[in-house]
């Protein structure tokens, strides 16, 4: 049960992945057909984030509420029908309403599944749970690749990923029993330790609390904005064609893919402290062969190895969580994490596009090179909070 249980969740997790990279990869040729700037992007980011918070803040007493399982299920379901929505809309305005269900089904279904991993399987499990997201992410902009160049328009491209979540929202809801069975697996007759839901004000009270919300807010930061505007970037910096910048895109997820399927084996042999370092390294080395003034191919693969240096620090901060703030605050402080989290996803990159709309998207290298090293400066000094604990 526990394993059929597991192969469901990372699916879930492939459904979370799936809407995340295509906005940024069908933007260019969405924006032509609406007849909208390209900042607008950011709008639709912003609000899609902003739902996300709300429900990720919250996330502790829904999930204490429903369950992980009906909170899983009636989120995908929120999450298909704002995909029907975005391949049905008639202009852009329309597509501000199928973004509010679509950030509010991400938020507490991605706090109560990395929650539930983290209490009831091992710790590689967590780094390749978010390598499925990867799978997810690199494989909407793939979908959205193939309809484009065989010139049918992106709504094919969402339609189609809005089915595949239907599917999964009816395996969701046959596996409800499941949950239960896997929870009560773990604790067995002496059941669950009591868990505690202060508000957010006593969390950042927190040691160490502070530190480890700006470094989730300016990773998904950067993240996001590389998803969001590196199609862009290659189409009106480089010259490449619409197709070929989302399947640039595409590799930029599956470098985050390939990175955390290794991840979750050399955790093994090195703490989730020096990768999560080691990661950021990797990332400042990305942005750096960016603001190289060279061909497209030196620019992808600065875009490459920043997915790289992106895979380890997510699963590996989650995972860390209960080791630094203990199991009884750790699912209050999971919500705040990714409520945080999608902090970054909601201001960073709209803050980019509202300055390259009055200047030029080539900043977007400098914009990055500021973000990680925000990043790595506040990671570092989470490090002794680890260590005193």
């Amino acid at each position: 049960m526990a394993t059929l249980l597991l192969v469901i969740i990372y699916v879930a997790f492939i459904s979370l992945g799936l809407p995340d990279a295509l906005l940024g990869a069908g933007w260019p040729a969405m924006r032509l057909s609406l007849g909208v700037p390209v900042g607008y992007a950011g709008i639709l980011q912003m609000i899609t984030s902003a739902g996300t918070i709300l429900s990720s803040i919250n996330s502790g007493r829904i999930l204490a509420k429903y369950g992980t399982g009906r909170v899983t299920a009636v989120s995908v379901a929120m999450t298909a029908a704002a995909l029907f929505g975005f391949a049905c809309i008639p202009s852009f305005w329309w597509l501000i309403l199928a973004a509010i269900p679509l950030g509010l089904g991400a938020g507490s279904v991605d706090s109560g599944l990395n929650a539930f991993v983290a209490e009831h399987y091992e710790s590689r499990h967590m780094s390749w749970l978010h390598s499925f997201w990867g799978i997810g992410a690199l494989s909407g902009p793939l979908v959205l690749s193939f309809f484009l160049a065989r010139g049918a328009s992106w709504r094919s491209g969402y339609l189609s990923i809005a089915i595949f979540q239907c599917v999964l929202v009816a395996v969701l809801f046959i596996a409800l029993p499941l949950w239960a069975k896997v929870h009560a697996r773990t604790y067995g007759d002496e059941g669950a330790p009591a868990v505690v839901h202060p508000g957010l004000p006593e969390i950042l009270k927190i040691r160490g609390v502070k530190f480890a919300v700006v470094t989730f807010l300016f990773y998904c930061g950067i993240e996001a904005s590389t998803g969001l505007w590196s199609g862009s970037y290659l189409v009106q910096i480089k010259g490449l064609e619409p197709s070929a910048a989302a399947r640039w895109v595409s590799a930029f997820y599956a470098s985050i893919t390939a990175g955390r399927i290794l991840t979750g084996f050399v955790t093994f042999k090195i703490r989730n402290a020096d990768l999560i370092r080691w990661g950021a390294v990797l990332i400042l080395a990305g942005v750096g062969l960016m603001l190289i003034p060279a061909p497209f191919a030196v620019t992808v693969a600065g875009i490459i190895l920043t997915g790289l240096g992106c895979a380890p620090i997510f699963p590996c901060m989650l995972h860390e969580t209960p080791v630094r703030f203990g199991s009884k605050y750790a699912q209050s402080i999971m919500g705040v994490q990714m409520a945080f989290a999608y902090i970054g996803t909601t201001l960073l990159p709209p803050l980019f596009g509202m300055v390259s709309s009055f200047t030029t998207l080539a900043l977007l290298p400098l914009f990055l090179l500021v973000y990680i090293l925000v990043l790595l400066t506040a990671s570092e000094r989470l490090r002794p909070v680890r260590a005193a604990r």
